[in-house]
């Protein structure tokens, strides 16, 4: 009877990788702070730009094309908050979900 044996040398190099470290820091403007901070629920607004596209803000939400509905100009008031800026807003022609780029806080001194 022959016996066989076998033999394997094997070597695997390790290659330790270097941590990496992210470091991200985010910083609002000063000009925009104050505006923000200025919004909150029940405070008035008016419009400063006309939306391309309005949706409603009924528990079966409606896209569509802004038609002269909403128009710069407008005054509403804020209903409550959204996710990513977008704020529920009564206007005089029913409630939309519109996003924070397209009004201001409307100031009642004036």
């Amino acid at each position: 009877m022959m016996a066989f044996s076998l033999s394997s040398t094997c070597t695997i190099a390790s290659m330790k990788k270097k941590p990496s470290l992210h470091i991200i820091k985010c910083e609002s403007s000063q000009e925009e702070s104050p505006r923000k901070s200025k919004l909150a629920i029940g405070s008035p607004i008016i419009m400063i730009e006309a939306p391309k596209m309005i949706k409603t803000a009924a528990s079966v939400p409606c896209l569509r094309v802004n038609s002269g509905l909403v128009k710069a100009g407008d005054v509403g008031r804020i209903v409550s908050r959204k996710p990513m800026d977008v704020w529920a807003i009564r206007l005089s022609i029913g409630t939309y979900l519109i996003d924070a780029k397209y009004f201001k806080p409307l100031d009642l001194d004036q």
